[in-house]
């Protein structure tokens, strides 16, 4: 319990994470526990294996010191049904009040059976997005008596298109305190989060490796999306008394085609595939044969095709993809030289950022973004089909496996109402 006693948890949780075998709290549950529990909007910011769901899990059995109503207090998200389920057995693991009702919410066949538990009693709910919104909407979920508002694992929820219905959520619960917890912090995550946080605090912590790996120097740079990053290599590429000699790595095959047009129309024969997919575009055969070609300047590698390259001798490396495998990239920014002044570039978008992060944790070497060249053209995203808007809120879930049986009228729920008149008919519901 050494430590955990600084932090104001209740006598029955300090004993509980006695039990649990953990001895001191991490660096993130220091950090955040005691503005959590003093009532303060957070936004955390750590790595996988970084302590946060432990983090959030403590925080929300701290408020029940008394017997439990059985009304929602606390709403977890989370992306999908294997987090609902690890969310509630480390609530089992340091739960010993089991007079709290904990209820989990996720696709499946069996919509009105979660309901009815809830309506059974439910005092801290796990869900995922869509289904907690399309019960909230069937009048199932009751947010008036909500003090706890928590997502999880933020960054990955956006990029499965969960906006919405967290938004909606946000939005339909009057007060309570926010938390949001993720492996990395971006614009694209700010601007989803901002609207339904008050005077947050962003606390970030990084676990790095003790020893870092000897790597070539990195530079990262931010872009927002594909154009603009297609833009920036056309840009630093037309440089040719700098970019003398460049690998180009790019995850799939059918987006180095694009590439390989791009680059073609203004490089011409200096640029070319490794173990080009086409007879007739230019390539090379090994990565050796790129070196000792004068004319050549570029050489596009494409990640898909598991083209294991000799990179040495190669000054540039640029990512304009990074490989989802991380080690992929690790192994070819490791040094094996200490005189190799090769240079490798990343390209990343808000959505490649927990990849970035996990190459930091994994390399003990953390990437400061690079200054974008002052005559890049940067392209505006279209506004994202997932971005909520003012349309109806119609609940469109899929229902796997459902009973489809006609019901009598009188037992016939239309259930399907919009966030505005759910608010208003759930604000007139009597709760025992």
């Amino acid at each position: 319990m050494a430590g955990f006693e600084k932090i104001k948890l209740s006598k029955q949780l300090q004993r509980s994470v006695a039990e649990a075998g953990y001895n001191s709290p991490k660096d993130i549950q220091q950090k955040t526990l005691n503005r959590i529990i003093g009532g303060q909007d957070i936004i955390a910011v750590g790595p996988e294996g970084a302590g946060k769901t432990t983090t959030y899990v403590l925080a929300a059995l701290n408020r029940f010191n008394y017997a439990p109503e059985g009304v929602p207090k606390v709403l977890i998200l989370v992306p999908e049904k294997d987090d609902v389920l690890a969310v509630i057995a480390r609530f089992d693991k340091l739960n010993k009040n089991k007079s709290i009702s904990i209820v989990g919410l996720y696709v499946t066949s069996g919509l009105e059976t979660q309901m009815d538990a809830l309506a059974d009693g439910a005092d801290i709910v796990v869900a995922t997005p869509d289904r907690a919104r399309a019960i909230y909407l069937k009048l199932g979920l009751n947010l008036n008596k909500m003090e706890l508002f928590i997502v999880d694992d933020a960054d990955r929820m956006l990029k499965k298109g969960m906006q919405l219905p967290i938004v909606e959520l946000a939005n339909s619960i009057t007060k309570a305190q926010r938390l949001v917890f993720t492996d990395v912090l971006h614009t694209k995550l700010e601007k989803l989060i901002e609207p339904f946080m008050n005077n947050q605090a962003i606390i970030e912590v990084d676990e790095f490796e003790e020893t870092g790996l000897a790597t070539h120097q990195q530079l990262l740079y931010n872009v927002s999306n594909f154009l603009t990053k297609q833009n920036l290599l056309n840009l630093f590429l037309a440089d040719e008394e700098v970019f003398t000699r460049s690998a180009v790595f790019i995850n799939q095959t059918a987006t180095a085609e694009k590439i390989y047009q791009s680059l073609h129309h203004r490089l011409h024969d200096s640029v070319g595939y490794l173990n080009p997919p086409f007879f007739d575009v230019n390539g090379y055969k090994t990565a050796d044969e790129f070196r000792a070609d004068p004319k050549a300047r570029v050489m596009l590698v494409s990640t898909e095709r598991g083209d294991d390259v000799d990179l040495k001798g190669i000054p540039f490396l640029i990512h304009f993809d990074i490989p989802q495998d991380i080690d992929t990239y690790i192994k070819r920014v490791t040094k094996t030289n200490e005189d190799d002044e090769t240079i490798a570039l990343i390209f990343a978008t808000d959505m490649d950022m927990s990849l970035v992060k996990k190459i930091e944790q994994a390399t003990g070497n953390k990437m400061e973004p690079s200054a974008l060249p002052g005559d890049l053209v940067i392209v505006n995203e279209p506004r994202s089909k997932t971005e909520p808007t003012k349309q109806s809120t119609k609940n469109n879930e899929p229902e796997t496996g459902a009973a489809f049986h006609e019901k009598k009228p009188s037992n016939n729920k239309n259930y399907n109402y919009s966030a505005s008149r759910k608010a208003e008919m759930n604000k007139k519901k009597k709760h025992g």
